[in-house]
């Protein structure tokens, strides 16, 4: 916890001096450069890297929602005095630069308020942390309170909210916290998800129904999300309903400009609807124009990968083509890799592509192989790549690399023992 805090203050202050920006949801754009430090840095202890499903190794991007959480975090414990504290970090701040009534909190300390409740903590977490720890003239926890466990969510789950976002606390049950958990229900999510959703987002259950939420989800579905899909879209990415609709509607002229059909439009924002966070002039035309450089049909690429723009040119795009240049590979190749493969360039070059373009060395297939199978690198190379190559190899068969990893067990051993039997009549 501690690592993954102290590289998110790097990352607060890079984002912060660019942005200066008191809305901290469009962290994600700099999470890539979070991301790029962190597997240098004791990653697999922070997330454990090998997560792995079906075989195929989860993405950066995949990955990424976990660490945007620790950005609310360091903005709701500094707010206008972040700069400074990740400026000195990990001495304390000049403290004559701010107001007597700013916080004086050093890092280390702050960093100890976001863990167990036994540090010292400022008078209004402390207040809002006493509305959901004492046990009122019945000795029972306040009505919200126990509504939330029986959702639940745990009495330390809750705390935990509050610390970052202390004016959960003073949410009523009946005007506030239960219409919301009872509309996203009647949306279609799943009881077992609310507590997830508000420990993601619990500004929700501050804003108003009737004013903001429902007509920002009707604004919404006219701009292409799918009514149908609603539950999985606030269990994705709960803070795109906080968005302001001149923003909402800036990243979806921009899908419209380059390319996309209503169709498409409906489907990226539903499958990834974290897109919006991403600033259409400083992170999504730059991506599109550099795919664009590359022969990357980018229409295509916002259809199937759009995970992918969430990236930097220069920390993620600019290393892997430079990789694969180096390997061989012309322009055309790697754009034709990209274009078939959209979460190509989500992997880390150090961690996945480079080991895995190691092995493939060794396999005796032709480089170009690659090309025609760039999702080659989305398959685990211990779970998957290196057992079914070895099959393969003990049966003195040959089969072609997508039929090495991308066919079911059973298909796999079926193609496998025809191809023996072919072998022994030959």
């Amino acid at each position: 916890m501690y690592l993954c805090i102290c590289v998110c203050i790097y990352l607060v202050k890079v984002n912060y001096t660019k942005h200066r920006c008191t809305h901290f949801s469009p962290w994600t754009p700099t999470l890539d450069m979070l991301i790029l430090r962190a597997r240098g840095i004791h990653w697999s202890k922070m997330l454990g890297l090998a997560c792995i499903y079906n075989g195929r190794e989860l993405t950066t991007l995949e990955i990424r929602e976990a660490l945007s959480p620790y950005l609310d975090v360091l903005a709701e414990e500094y707010g206008e005095i972040l700069i400074d504290v990740v400026e000195n970090f990990p001495s304390a701040p000049d403290k004559g630069r701010y107001d007597e009534s700013l916080p004086k909190a050093t890092v280390k300390e702050s960093l100890e308020t976001m863990s167990p409740p036994t540090a010292p903590l400022d008078s209004k977490k402390l207040k809002a942390l006493a509305r959901v720890s004492n046990l009122g003239p019945s000795g029972k926890l306040p009505p919200h309170i126990i509504y939330l466990v029986e959702l639940g969510m745990e009495l330390e789950t809750i705390k935990e909210v509050i610390r970052k976002f202390p004016a959960f606390a003073y949410y009523s049950l009946e005007g506030k916290i239960k219409p919301v958990v009872e509309f996203l229900i009647e949306l279609g999510v799943p009881k077992s998800d609310i507590p997830i959703i508000l420990t993601k987002r619990p500004q929700l259950c501050g804003i108003s129904l009737s004013e903001n939420l429902i007509p920002t989800m009707t604004f919404l579905e006219d701009l292409g999300v799918d009514k149908q899909q609603w539950a999985k879209v606030i269990y994705r990415f709960p803070a795109l309903l906080t968005y302001s609709r001149p923003k909402l509607t800036a990243t979806v002229d921009f899908l419209y400009e380059m390319g996309l059909s209503a169709e498409s439009v409906s489907k990226t924002l539903t499958r990834c609807p974290n897109i919006i966070s991403y600033s259409v002039e400083e992170k999504l035309r730059p991506t599109a124009e550099y795919f664009g450089s590359l022969g990357v049909d980018v229409a295509l690429l916002l259809a199937r990968a759009p995970q992918t723009f969430g990236l930097s040119i220069e920390a993620n795009l600019k290393p892997v083509t430079e990789f694969f240049l180096e390997m061989g590979y012309t322009i055309e190749d790697i754009g034709t890799m990209i274009s078939r493969y959209g979460a190509l360039y989500t992997f880390s070059l150090k961690e996945n592509v480079i080991p895995k373009w190691e092995f493939f060395l060794t396999m005796g297939y032709p480089r170009y192989e690659l090309v025609k199978f760039p999702q080659y690198f989305g398959y685990s190379l211990e779970e998957r790549i290196k057992p079914r190559y070895a099959i393969v190899k003990d049966r003195g068969v040959k089969l072609l690399l997508n039929q090495v990893l991308s066919l079911s067990d059973i298909e796999f051993h079926k193609v496998l023992k025809r191809k023996s039997e072919k072998l022994l009549s030959d």
